[in-house]
């Protein structure tokens, strides 16, 4: 009988388990589950980017739409070349180029002389000048820049176009773009190769912290370019009236770049690049950092301006049909700048040539493409595509240990954007001797440098479900975010308490990273507070966020951070509309990444009367000023440190109460003593002017203290 009764329990809970996983009664901290309408919640965020995006792009065309006369055209083009030349530069001062041939090698029909110049004083740039032999007076040349390859112009599909260029009475210089060939940027001589990754990510890498300083990896490539042309045209044998450029991929966008702002370039070619923006977003995104301009689409640049500012210079678009640069796209792009062409008296000067393949280069294109130079540049012949003899990677090192930075040593885009950020470093410093003028004004440009917008009232909250736990309940809602974005979070509320504080808790992975039962979310609410934990935008059940993302913020003007601390708002104005709780006192406590928005958010909004920042980042400077760090791109705010820095922000919020617990410096790692010392200098000075020191604890956290016996110390003072 008892053995019966013991094997009837045993069904009973084992039917129960099946029960409750069947039916969906079990614990589960998700919110968006099960609703079709959030279904796409990973890329709401990007949705809604594009959408701002689009925007803009829309803006323009209406603008664009208005233009009907060659005058009409000859002021866009005049407005374009200022836009560009502000977004791109200031370029620096045209320095001596202090080029070196370091070795001639012949071959049968042409010679190649390996070049090293400095575009800026100590920035070398490699390359090969291919001559013909037996030119006839000053001939037509070509400046070749190159895509995506690791080797750069030494690849053989690049050398076949080249080498028929050569052979068909061009000169060509070969250039080794920056992070590629012998340019590698973070190039380690023990490991023979570059410590970040491969060409794009050397070029992101660098790029992300030229966006911080308010400048951009675009502004490098174009210059580079344009110096090029600066030795090509010093050169005896080359007609400086007959200049050309041509580039695939990555070379297809410093083409367009260098073309569009160099009046010397009489021919473009750019390959398997020309797209316009609203397919771009709409397929792959916005690739790596050099493709984006820093404010582009703010400006309204879209890739048509690269053909429309040239005409009616004679420019070829190459493009293949499966190319993940969308050929629909390059076809639109390349129809609206006939028009600026055609008002112009020259609509046969803008040519597409089409062929069937994915991304590279075919014969047909190639011959297109000789085709093109040789009418343009005055150098008649055969446009045959003709078999060639390659040349090894050895034949064409430049330099003696095939690096720059182990040859010559010189700058790195890292360290040219480095002496810049001192400069701006230093303004800031100066700013704050003033601090109270200082802080008044980071007030005022934080939010429009990182793209705060104003939380609307609070809209589209969906109550999703209730658990129980022993001393407290944990609700399950949705609220509307920016634009078509949602919010979902977790509300806990302990049992029994008559309005209780609320607390606002954020970790970078989301709602659920501390909702377990003994995680920290309970340890909050076992303190009294009513807490809500979301996911903000590109976190949690959000997704995360990606270099695409963020760039594409870039060019829009708005930051991830900034979008995030506009989730905080809406979580403060959901708080604010709960009668359950004491709205007069919102505490706030993130962790890790979350701090960035957090603080930013705080600033904007004074109802977040107190602050635990755990694991924050010391400063942006810190990554900026450092050649390697691990701070995602996504969590720091490009060009705020032509205004301000995450410290100053921490400084305007005294004289609330403020905790900022084992602040991490630009790798990640618990900062050193010295460096918190500096970088909170000016909180410190902020807290004594509001005689409210008390209010402020700044720790670096020992391995073997306890957190929550710290945050009770903090709570308790």
């Amino acid at each position: 009988m008892k053995r019966g009764l013991s094997c009837l329990l045993v069904l009973v809970a084992f039917w129960s388990l099946r029960t409750d996983r069947c039916f969906g009664q079990g614990e589960d901290l998700s919110v968006l589950k099960r609703w079709i309408g959030w279904s796409d919640a990973q890329n709401k965020l990007q949705h809604h980017l594009n959408s701002l995006a689009f925007r803009l792009l829309d803006a323009r065309r209406e603008k664009i739409g208005a233009l009907r006369t060659a005058a009409d055209w000859k002021s866009r083009q005049a407005e374009l070349k200022r836009i560009l030349l502000d977004i791109l530069g200031p370029f620096p001062e045209k320095t001596a180029l202090k080029p070196q041939i370091l070795e001639i090698l012949k071959k049968k029909d042409y010679r190649i002389e390996k070049i090293v110049f400095e575009s800026r004083p100590n920035f070398y740039v490699t390359g090969c000048l291919f001559i013909p032999e037996r030119l006839r007076g000053k001939a037509p040349a070509i400046l070749n820049v190159i895509g995506h390859t690791d080797i750069a112009f030494r690849a053989p599909h690049y050398q076949q176009l080249l080498l028929n260029l050569v052979r068909k009475g061009f000169i060509v210089f070969a250039m080794d773009p920056i992070g590629q060939g012998e340019r590698l940027q973070y190039y380690d001589s023990q490991i023979r190769r570059s410590r970040v990754g491969r060409s794009t990510r050397e070029h992101s890498y660098f790029g992300k912290q030229c966006f911080l300083t308010g400048s951009s990896s675009a502004r490098y490539f174009t210059w580079d370019g344009i110096r090029a042309i600066d030795y090509l045209v010093s050169r005896p044998e080359v007609d400086p009236n007959r200049i050309g450029v041509t580039g695939l991929s990555g070379g297809g966008t410093q083409t367009s770049y260098i073309a569009a702002v160099d009046e010397r370039v009489l021919a473009a070619a750019p390959t398997c690049y020309i797209c316009g923006f609203q397919r771009l977003f709409e397929s792959i995104g916005p690739q790596d950092a050099e493709q984006n301009f820093n404010g582009g689409l703010v400006h309204g640049i879209d890739h048509a301006d690269f053909l429309e500012v040239r005409a009616p210079k004679p420019t070829l678009v190459a493009a293949t049909t499966r190319d993940f640069f969308s050929i629909q796209g390059t076809r639109e792009t390349v129809a609206e700048a006939r028009k600026a062409f055609r008002a112009l008296g020259a609509e046969e000067n803008l040519i597409l040539v089409e062929d069937d393949f994915t991304h590279g280069y075919t014969r047909k294109n190639r011959e297109a493409i000789y085709a093109f130079f040789q009418k343009h540049l005055a150098q008649p012949g055969d446009s045959t595509d003709e078999a060639v003899e390659m040349l090894s990677q050895e034949d064409l090192r430049v330099t003696p240990t095939g690096q720059i930075l182990d040859s010559f040593g010189g700058e790195t885009v890292y360290s040219l954007n480095r002496f810049e950020s001192q400069k701006l470093i230093h303004q800031m410093e100066r700013s704050r001797e003033n601090l109270h003028a200082h802080l008044q004004k980071v007030k005022e440009k934080a939010g429009k440098i990182c793209g705060y917008i104003q939380p609307g009232p609070l809209s589209g909250l969906v109550f999703r479900g209730r658990f129980q736990r022993s001393g407290y309940v944990i609700e399950q809602y949705v609220m509307s975010g920016e634009g078509q974005c949602i919010l979902p979070f977790l509300f806990l509320v302990p049992d029994g308490a008559a309005r209780p504080p609320a607390l606002i808790y954020l970790h970078p992975e989301g709602k659920s990273a501390a909702g377990a039962p003994g995680g920290e979310l309970e340890w909050w609410v076992k303190q009294g507070y009513a807490v809500l934990s979301p996911d903000l935008s590109g976190t949690g059940e959000l997704g995360s966020v990606d270099d695409d993302a963020a760039f594409l913020g870039v060019q829009i003007g708005r930051s991830i951070v900034g979008i995030r601390a506009g989730d905080i708002g809406r979580c403060v104005q959901f708080l604010k509309s709960r009668s359950d709780v004491n709205k007069e006192k919102i505490v706030a406590v993130a962790r890790g990444a979350m701090t960035i928005p957090l603080i930013h958010a705080a600033v904007f909004d004074s109802s977040i009367t107190q602050l635990a920042l755990i694991d924050p980042l010391v400063s942006m400077g810190s990554v900026v000023m450092h050649r390697f760090y691990s701070v995602p791109f996504a969590d720091l705010v490009p060009n705020a440190l032509t205004a301000y820095d995450l410290p100053d922000l921490e400084a305007c919020l005294a004289p609330r109460r403020l905790l900022i617990l084992n602040p991490q410096d630009h790798l990640l790692n618990r900062s050193s003593p010295e460096l918190a010392d500096k970088e909170f200098g000016i909180v410190r000075r902020a807290y004594a002017l509001q005689q409210a020191d008390e209010n402020l604890w700044i720790r670096l956290r020992e391995p073997f203290e306890p957190l929550q016996e710290l945050l009770s110390d903090w709570l308790a003072r």
